[in-house]
């Protein structure tokens, strides 16, 4: 389990408390997707809302520009409305 840091900010949505973490930060833009593990984040301790430095957004942006992958992962993909559970 993460060790989450408690900052004295409070979440700008819904006004809960804000901590520390790394997180796994999702890229989705058109059909272009990838995952970047070990982000640090502040995460909002009851809505979940994250929320990056300039300097992490500024990395996460060039990242998804020209980075490089540590690794490759096959993940499968359903239609919600194709589902009959």
């Amino acid at each position: 389990m993460q060790e989450k840091e408690i900052v004295m900010d409070k979440c700008v949505f819904c006004g809960g408390q804000v901590a520390r973490q790394q997180v796994t930060f999702l890229y989705d833009d058109e059909d272009n997707y990838f995952f970047v593990e070990h982000v640090p984040a502040e995460v909002c301790t009851k809505c979940g809302e994250k929320t990056y430095s300039p300097e992490v957004a500024e990395k996460l942006t060039r990242l998804a520009k020209r980075g490089h992958p540590a690794r490759t992962i096959q993940v499968p993909v359903f239609n919600f409305g194709e589902t009959s559970l």
